[in-house]
């Protein structure tokens, strides 16, 4: 534990935006399960929404820099091509 008053706030601001950062990234994992569950069933109309919210959240996620941009160009390409595939 920090004893320096400094040193504990900067600990206590670390914590929060360790869990901010948590719920962006949760959000767009959980929006890419959607989408991914939504092929697998099948349902491709569902899909088609699901994955315009998915690419949304994962950029969203690229520009608070809780991943980084390729990664998530990598991502959205993905399911891209799940989505094109499925469509075929």
């Amino acid at each position: 534990m920090p004893n320096i008053k400094s040193a504990i706030k900067r600990t206590k601001i670390i914590e929060k935006k360790t869990m901010q950062n948590n719920m962006v990234k949760s959000a767009y994992k959980t929006a890419v399960k959607k989408f991914e569950t939504a092929i697998e069933s099948g349902n491709i109309n569902e899909a088609e929404t699901l994955f315009v919210e998915a690419t949304k959240k994962i950029d969203q996620a690229s520009s608070k820099g809780v991943i980084v941009k390729n990664t998530a160009a990598r991502k959205k390409s993905n399911l891209a091509k799940k989505l094109n595939a499925a469509k075929a």
